[in-house]
């Protein structure tokens, strides 16, 4: 055991200090991994903001009930009771003058009123349903629509489906992103690894002729994977606070503008953790292949 964390201990020195000389190329090679991981982080990130943007702006949907206008009074009442037993709270009723009241009041919309014989609207109940899925709000609306004297029962959520399809799509859009950029990390680390490969070929075949195995051969190699990866991640979570902290102010000046309370969330810890988790998984991988692939053709290449 002592032996085996000594072997271990040994190789990651060994990645280390191929790192440490040759500094610009492990920069280079650092915000290359750290662009490529912050740009799906930021996708996320973006998708997580503005679903919260959205939960706020789901207090704002309706439920409207129209009564048919020629429903007696003694209906409208058995209306207002059954909602008051299954929506306690959540309503609130529109009569017919009220309605009117209010259109008279509306620009351009006195005169066409005025010259009508009656009163053409009819009562209404105004629901504003807890938060729900739009497919709860539906099967809402559905039975609703069975209350006595209910002739048309509408429900203003098309912009909470568009909502939800946005959301949909934006997070296959990431999806796809992550990706894309998680092959090109791999390719990167694949290629980094296999120029080291190549540079110390002699000193592998030494090794190989001395009876080194290809797990001891392999092991300093994925380190520099690892490490790669892992800090490349790093600067990709450094990245994204970096680009919260840019953007917190502006757009806090805009939801105070729309007499809103959005503050733009910046990556949680477990988010910030997972980018050099993710990057030094795909940094491994990544080493793994290569060095299994220089070591297989180290094997066919005749000497």
């Amino acid at each position: 055991m002592k032996t085996w964390l000594r072997q271990h201990r040994v190789a990651f020195s060994r990645a280390l200090v191929r790192l440490w000389r040759a500094p610009l190329n492990t920069l280079l090679s650092l915000l290359v991994i750290g662009v490529a991981m912050t740009l799906p982080a930021a996708g996320d990130l973006f998708l997580e903001n503005v679903q919260s943007l959205g939960k706020n702006a789901h207090q704002g949907q309706q439920l409207s009930l129209f009564m048919d206008i020629e429903a007696p009074a003694d209906v409208t009442r058995e209306t207002r009771k059954r909602l008051a037993e299954r929506l306690p709270g959540q309503w609130r009723f529109v009569s017919r003058q009220e309605a009117l009241e209010q259109m008279q009041s509306s620009d351009g919309m006195a005169e066409i009123f005025a010259s009508l014989p009656h009163n053409p609207l009819p009562d209404a109940f105004i629901i504003e349903p807890a938060q729900a899925t739009p497919e709860d709000l539906e099967r809402m609306r559905a039975d609703l629509a069975q209350l006595p004297g209910v002739a048309h029962a509408q429900l203003d959520s098309a912009w909470i489906e568009r909502f939800h399809a946005f959301l949909a799509l934006g997070r296959r859009i990431v999806d796809l992103l992550a990706l894309v950029f998680a092959a090109g990390l791999i390719a990167v680390t694949f290629n980094t690894i296999r120029l080291q490969v190549l540079a110390q070929a002699d000193e592998i075949e030494v090794a190989r002729f001395i009876g080194a195995t290809d797990a001891f051969i392999r092991r300093p190699f994925c380190y520099s994977g690892i490490l790669q990866g892992g800090l490349g991640g790093l600067m990709a979570g450094i990245l994204l606070m970096a680009g919260v902290s840019l953007l917190e102010e502006s757009a806090a000046r805009l939801s105070a503008l729309y007499g809103s309370h959005f503050v733009l969330k910046g990556p949680s810890l477990a988010r910030f953790l997972l980018l050099p988790a993710v990057g030094a998984a795909l940094g491994w991988l990544g080493a793994q292949l290569s060095v299994s692939l220089a070591l297989r053709q180290m094997e066919t290449t005749p000497q």
